[in-house]
C-alpha cells in the first residue's frame, strides 16, 4: 500500500496513521522505502510503500472473578 506524508510527519507516524501500530512494522518499512531512512522528518507529499499487515493471534490470560 503507498501512502503519502503530511505535515512534519515522521515514518513512525504514517506508520501508525495507516495501520494502527508501528511496532515492528519500522524496520519492514525502511526495508522496502530505503530512501527515507535518513530523513526524520518526511517532506509533505512523499510517498511511502507500506507493508502488508500482518495478522497476529494475541492470546490474554483472563482472570474468572465469577464461575
Amino acid at each position: 500500500m503507498q501512502v503519502y506524508a503530511e505535515q512534519n510527519d515522521t515514518l513512525d507516524a504514517v506508520i501508525f496513521r495507516h495501520i494502527g501500530t508501528s511496532n515492528g512494522l519500522l524496520e519492514e518499512t525502511l526495508i522496502l522505502n530505503p530512501n527515507l531512512a535518513n530523513q526524520p522528518v518526511l517532506e509533505i507529499g512523499t510517498a511511502v510503500v507500506l507493508p502488508k499487515k500482518q495478522q497476529q493471534t494475541i492470546k490474554k490470560d483472563s482472570l474468572k472473578l465469577w464461575d
